[in-house]
């Protein structure tokens, strides 16, 4: 599409009165020929507007690119674009900041907003200048970065009109780069930099109409830094401060603050000595009319600079010096001449009288009442002017530094073009500056466009721009402006009107940019770059000369008061510190002539320090800041078109749009080009793999005119008009496809629609025909039919019923009879089962007695046969054994008796006893000899008592044939009964001597045990001599033990280990010292453990799992000393065993609580290492990743970025982020920190991903969609699915989330009646007010199907949230620590479990 080309629906600007341009849409198709346009205005006004000879209107952009954040971005480049676009952001998305190229411009809200805090300077720092929305703290990185990276001095010019913000902006550049670059001295250089804002604003800034805190006076601030980038000392330097303000205001203007600071502070003990009064009592603080500025208390802000000046007091007397009748005891007089310690004689002759020196004689001449007055205020310029040059000098001092400047950063806070009413010297002084500054705008912006085309390999071709040389040479070349000022200022009878008149025979007719007003002779015009500006001649030769007669000079010199006559001593001129460096020179040139006084005019001062200014900047690389101001009322987000439009031309930003306009000003990445234009591709290309051939296949195709568009090396240059071009074919293709889906869908509706009525229509045809057909004889029929087909149905259904019945009755006797049979067979089981127990129950009843009874036989017995033997050994001592053993024999034959019964009822259980018996007797009667025979007698009864086959069964046949014959059975028994007692006997012989060998054994062993215990009591004494000696040794050497514990690494040392285990030895080296009751080793022990982990922190203080490590052994080494503390409140849990564990002597409160703070430093540091790590991949992660394929969440937004601000940082994705998380949270684990921590820990990095994203999204327009909200929140449910997988829901973690996902809904819901705003309020609880109010302002649609939040629908939420209680604060603080709290958990496992691995190398513990 030609450029020339008007088609219908495409809209134009066409100028207009009120706000400069007006937006019209073409009804009509434009031919070139025709001599009108057919508009269509926005209130419905039809205009037919002439097209020729006039050129035609410039076009409008597409919605979908208004509003872009950079103005060079758009793709019709022009002046009304640029003001719409402005308009838009400021008025509508509350927007102050846009970039034009290089430019930052800056809009006066007029209001205060919460985007200058501490958190929006963090979320800059680190950023490619535009990967944010636009602001001052983007310009300030940008600046501070290239330094940096390039060891290259910076510039940042900051300019505009009086009240636009100049101040405010560089005092906010100023705070960014003491800010990220501060210092770890004491020396706070960066609180000093900041400081001296007050102090310069307090001398130098006064009320005018258009300002309340105008700055009067031109400053650029030197910020040095050291190697390591951090501030080291500043240095000021002044330009033009306007002195006449001190001796003449204009109505509604004031003074210079101090004044109306000191004289609200008089009464204050340390200024009552200056005698000073009210404002209004002086004439150079009352002539504006208003000596008090609404909403600023100068009493307070004197407080801030009351320390440094006094002598400022001392001159405002000076004013109320009158001179109509002018006395010797001039109350005025006398107190001005009191202060400077000055006579009063000499000062009341001198400001009354001059002297005139001629060749021959000196007169002394008499002044006019108008002479003394300008005298009078002169003196008191010279002396104002000379306070300010000494406090700027002590200022300087105070910021001056001893070390080497490595680099430096400079704001320069000066005066945009100005044009009034009535302009004088100080206009043209202005003006003169920014014709140099422009000039030197203009080539850094042709060097850059240079620098970007040859960086992307794109042929260059020069481009004609507006070169100021001409009108420079105006103003200082030799014969110019300048120079015929200084030299009718050398000519006693020199007059502003042969100045002019000089300049009228120079320059009329013969110079295009001088000329002469029609309507005076006292003015002159000058075409500057911006506008046309009037001068009028008035003044000029006074103010150039800023004289002040020598002899008063004099006697201020021989003041008494040094500081006062030090201001009029001869200074040396300062030497600028870059003549080596580029320089910028006149075409034609500066004469300078050696006269002195020629030197030490305004004019000529001014120039020299200006040469200097543009030397320095020239040296460094700049960065620009234009101020704007909005309006003339100074109402907050109100847009004066015709003002805003002077400004912009004023300050270069369309000269700048120009210059790009001429070449390629759209331009983007193949990538961006790819996925906003892919509709555009057909199936084919889309086939193709390299994206940048497909680009340029596409493009080939589309835009037949290869001049319109280049392709460089990473992107793609279009020229003006062909993005709005390329948006229009997206548009229709869109439209289209839209077109298609709304014609099958309203196809399918139709067809349903039409489908359902023409069944109805059958239906009721179906039954209109049926009506007509029916008769009586039909109907009778029919209810014939019925009364049949009644009596059949009714008679089946009873067959059916009866036959269903009978099947019911059988199958229930059936299972009635199945369910009674298996009732009986388990009655019938647990019958037998009742028997079988009852049996069983008996027979072990009876055999449980059985064995119960045979046991209490036995003992019985035992003990009766040992009784016997007792009683039968005592016998056998006696002198009469063999009566003995009659009466022993028929004492026990009751008790053989009973033997016998056993033996009948216990054959084998007695045979024993019965054994022992025989065997007894058989020994008695042995010893009986020849009484033998009748005891044999008496023993064959008591063995034939007992039947012989019990005893017969024990020997074998062999056996009974070697017993004599005599003994009968009961012989050969008793042999058997002697040796089976022998061989019994023998074998408890055998056992009594093993046992006794045993006892032998131990005896010995015990002995030598004794012995060597003696030995080590004795030798103890001699240890716990050398203990003390000892300790004292070991404290070194567990220095060096320690430092190999500490240098445990957690990977491979601490695997399938015991938790914490670290921890556990040093516990036991704490009780080995309670074990001892040695408080000299305890305390070293604990004080070199403390020392130690402190160490090994501080020396990994970047390392995660060293970190984890020690603090996980830290934490359990903690709830060790409380476990086993023997306090009550913590032996509640555990085991007996570990409760005889606990401490016995001291009382370790004190290093729990050290240990505590311990501990809490590690986690902060761990939690600050945590944060690093993640916090670079957030952004990129979270919200510049397209998570959800097919659905792009930005759109490309051409921004030209510096060819400095590259972006060097890796491409993180949602999976990035989510690996970092499993690896904090598997090494957390694998350490074995506790679960509650673990939770805390991952609460932390939620809350600071959630804060960072969201901070982002604030601060990034182009992330304000609804796509990006989808893409949002399907990012959020990856973390959600993160923690569920990891069991982690209780860590309240989702919660710190939630303000992230209710801006990511707030981006996706409707935003346009009253319920949506009401849903809104009700729903976005986690946001506040002023978080809710900006995402609706920032809101941008992707498409031009979507549609930007009105105004009106932003006041209606922003009235409802007016009632809410919540801190106006929009960034969240992203430094922002949950309490952290250590639980009390105690160990399960017991001390002496625990083996130390022999890796550990820890052979010197030995266990206790």
């Amino acid at each position: 599409m030609s450029y020339s080309d008007r088609f219908k629906y495409n809209r134009v600007w066409i100028p207009d009165n009120e706000e400069v341009w007006q937006s019209a849409e073409i009804t009509k198709n434009y031919r070139t020929g025709d001599h009108v346009l057919h508009l269509l205005l926005e209130d419905g006004t039809e205009l037919n507007y002439p097209v020729d000879p006039a050129p035609l209107p410039p076009l409008r952009n597409p919605d979908i690119l208004v509003g872009e954040n950079d103005l060079t971005a758009l793709s019709y480049l022009h002046e009304p674009a640029v003001l719409h676009n402005l308009k838009v952001r400021f008025v509508e998305s509350k927007l102050i900041y846009t970039y034009s190229g290089i430019i930052l411009v800056a809009m006066n809200p007029y209001k205060q907003l919460p985007i200058y805090g501490d958190a929006i300077i963090h979320a800059y720092s680190g950023q490619n200048m535009g990967d944010m929305d636009p602001h001052i703290f983007a310009v300030a990185e940008e600046a501070y970065k290239q330094m940096a990276r390039n060891n290259r001095n910076q510039s940042v010019i900051v300019s505009g009109e009086s009240g636009a913000g100049k101040t405010v902006s560089a005092r906010y550049a100023m705070r960014y780069f003491a800010t990220v670059s501060k210092s770890n001295s004491n020396a706070h250089v960066e609180d000093k930099v900041l400081a001296s804002n007050p102090i310069t604003e307090a001398v130098g800034n006064a009320k005018t109409t258009r300002n309340d805190n105008s700055s009067r006076f031109g400053k650029y601030t030197e910020i040095s830094f050291d190697q390591r980038h951090q501030i080291i000392g500043a240095n000021m330097r002044t330009y033009l401060l306007e002195k006449s303000r001190v001796v003449f205001q204009s109505e509604n203007e004031r003074n210079y603050h101090i004044f109306y600071q000191l004289c609200a502070s008089a009464l204050q003990p340390e200024f009552k000595h200056l005698k000073l009064g009210h404002a209004e009592e002086f004439n150079y603080t009352r002539m504006g009319g208003n000596t008090v500025i609404e909403g600023v208390d100068d009493r307070v802000d004197m407080m801030e600079t009351q320390k440094t000046f006094t002598l400022l007091a001392k001159r405002a007397g000076s004013s109320n010096v009158y001179f109509s009748s002018l006395k010797l005891e001039d109350k005025h007089l006398n107190i001005f001449c009191e202060l400077l310690d000055l006579d009063n004689d000499k000062v009341a002759q001198w400001l009354c009288h001059r002297k005139i020196i001629t060749a021959s004689e000196t007169v002394i001449k008499p002044m006019t009442k108008l002479q003394a007055l300008n005298a009078r205020d002169a003196l008191a310029k010279k002396i104002y002017s000379h306070l300010f040059d000494f406090i700027v000098e002590r200022i300087n001092k105070a910021l001056h530094f001893s070390g080497k400047q490595h680099t430096f950063i400079g704001v320069l806070d000066i005066y945009g073009f100005e044009t009034f009413d009535v302009n004088s010297f100080e206009q043209f002084c202005i003006n003169y500056a920014n014709e140099k500054l422009q000039q030197q705008f203009n080539l850094h912006v042709f060097k850059l466009e240079q620098e970007e085309y040859m960086k992307e390999d794109i042929p260059w071709t020069l481009i004609d721009f507006y070169d100021n040389q001409p009108v420079i040479d105006l103003i200082e070349a030799k014969m110019g402006i300048l120079e015929l000022l200084d030299e009718e200022c050398l000519l006693p009878q020199g007059t502003d009107e042969n100045w002019l008149q000089k300049l009228y025979n120079n320059y009329i007719n013969k110079n295009p940019f001088f000329q002469k007003p029609k309507m005076s002779n006292t003015s002159f015009i000058i075409q500057h770059f911006a506008d046309k500006v009037e001068y009028k001649s008035e003044g000029f030769l006074e103010k150039n000369r800023d004289t002040v007669y020598e002899v008063l000079i004099d006697i201020l010199r021989n003041s008494k008061f040094h500081l006062c006559a030090d201001f009029f001593q001869d200074h040396p001129v300062p030497i600028s510190p870059f003549r080596s460096t580029i320089t910028v020179k006149s075409a034609k040139t500066v004469v300078k002539p050696p006269n002195k006084q020629f030197r030490t005019t305004v004019g000529s001062k001014f120039r020299s320090s200006l040469y200097l200014l543009m030397e320095t900047l020239n040296a460094t690389t700049p960065h620009y800041v234009r101020c704007i101001k909005p309006n003339d009322e100074k109402l907050p987000f109100e847009f004066d078109s015709k003002r805003v439009v002077q400004q912009l031309r004023a300050c270069g930003v369309l000269e700048t749009i120009r210059i790009s306009a001429q070449s390629y000003p759209s331009r983007w990445t193949y990538i961006e080009f790819f996925s906003r234009y892919s509709i555009l591709m057909t199936q084919h290309e889309l086939s193709l793999s390299d994206k940048k051939k497909i680009c340029k296949t596409v493009l080939q195709r589309l835009i037949q005119d290869p001049n319109q568009y280049q392709f460089g090396r990473t992107k793609i240059f279009f020229r003006a008009g062909q993005v709005a071009y390329l948006e229009k074919l997206r548009s229709d293709k869109l439209r289209q496809a839209c077109i298609v889906i709304q014609k099958n869908v309203r196809s399918w509706h139709q067809r349903k629609k039409f489908l359902r009525i023409k069944q109805a229509a059958v239906t009721i045809q179906q039954y209109f025909h049926g009506q007509q057909a029916i008769t009586a004889t039909a109907l009778k029929q029919a209810w014939a039919a019925i009364i049949i087909q009644k009596y059949c149905r009714g008679y089946i259904v009873r067959k059916l019923c009866q036959l269903i019945r009978v099947a019911a009755i059988t199958i229930q006797a059936y299972v009635r009879g199945f369910l009674a049979r298996k009732k009986f067979q388990k009655m019938l089981k647990e019958h037998k089962a009742v028997i079988l127990q009852k049996y069983a129950r008996a027979w072990l009843a009876r055999r449980r007695f059985q064995n119960i009874r045979r046991f209490v036989l036995n003992i019985q017995l035992s003990y009766r046969v040992q009784r016997l033997q007792k009683k039968l050994e005592d016998q056998v001592d006696d002198k009469n054994p063999f009566m003995f053993s009659i009466n022993f024999l028929s004492m026990h034959f009751f008790y053989c008796e009973s033997i016998t019964f056993l033996v009948m009822r216990n054959k084998v259980c007695v045979c024993a006893c019965v054994c022992v018996c025989v065997c007894v007797f058989w020994d008695i009667i042995i010893g009986l000899n020849s009484q033998g025979v009748q005891v044999l007698e008496l023993l064959q009864l008591y063995v034939n008592t007992v039947p012989c086959f019990y005893f017969g069964f024990v020997l074998t046949p062999g056996e009974r044939i070697l017993l004599p014959k005599s003994y009968s059975v009961c012989s050969f028994q008793f042999l058997f009964f002697n040796r089976v007692l022998e061989s019994q006997f023998q074998s408890q012989k055998e056992n009594y001597e093993k046992e006794i060998e045993a006892l032998n054994f131990k005896v010995v062993h015990l002995s030598q045990e004794i012995i060597h215990l003696q030995k080590l009591f004795r030798e103890e004494n001699d240890i716990n001599d050398s203990i003390r000696l000892e300790v004292s040794r070991l404290t070194s050497e567990n220095m060096v033990r320690f430092k190999y514990y500490r240098d445990l690494k957690p990977r491979g040392v601490v695997v399938n280990m015991i938790p914490g285990l670290p921890a556990y030895i040093l516990f036991m080296c704490v009780r080995y010292a309670d074990y001892l009751n040695d408080g000299d080793m305890l305390k070293s022990f604990m004080s070199i453990t403390t020392n130690g982990i402190k160490q090994v922190i501080k020396e990994h203080a970047e390392d995660f799992e060293i970190l984890s490590f020690w603090l996980s052994n830290t934490y359990h080494f903690l709830n060790c000393l409380k476990q086993y503390s023997g306090e009550e409140e913590f032996m509640k849990q555990n085991t007996p065993r570990q409760n005889m564990n606990c401490l016995k002597h001291f009382d370790l409160s004190e290093y729990r609580q050290i240990l505590s703070d311990l501990a809490i430093r590690i986690y902060h540091q761990f939690i600050l290492v945590m944060e690093k790590n993640i916090q670079p991949m957030i952004v990129p992660g979270m919200l510049e990743h397209e998570s959800l394929q097919g659905i792009s969440g930005m759109k490309p937004t051409g921004f030209r970025k510096r060819s400095s601000s590259i972006d060097d940082t890796d491409t993180y994705t949602m999976t990035s982020i989510l690996q970092q998380l499993s690896y904090f949270y598997s090494t957390m684990c694998q350490n074995g920190l506790d679960t509650e921590l673990l939770k805390q820990a991952v609460k932390q990095l939620f809350f600071l991903i959630g804060a960072v994203t969201l901070n982002s999204l604030f601060l990034r327009k182009d992330m304000c969609s609804c796509r990006k909200g989808m893409q949002i929140r399907c990012n959020i449910s990856y973390l959600e699915e993160w923690l569920k997988e990891k069991n982690l829901q209780s860590s309240s973690a989702k919660e710190t989330l939630e303000p992230l996902s209710q801006a990511a809904w707030l981006l996706q819901v409707k935003k346009i009646t009253d319920d949506d705003a009401k849903e809104i309020y009700e729903h976005c609880t986690s946001l506040s007010a002023v978080q809710i109010v900006k995402i609706l302002n920032s809101y941008t649609p992707i498409d031009d199907f979507e549609k930007r939040v009105s105004p009106s629908f932003v006041r209606k939420v922003q009235a409802m949230l007016n009632n809410r209680e919540d801190i106006p604060q929009l960034m969240l603080d992203t430094k922002y620590l949950f309490q952290v709290t250590f639980p009390y958990t105690p160990s399960p496992h017991a001390l002496e479990i625990i083996q130390i691995p022999s890796s550990f190398k820890l052979g010197f513990l030995t266990r206790v």
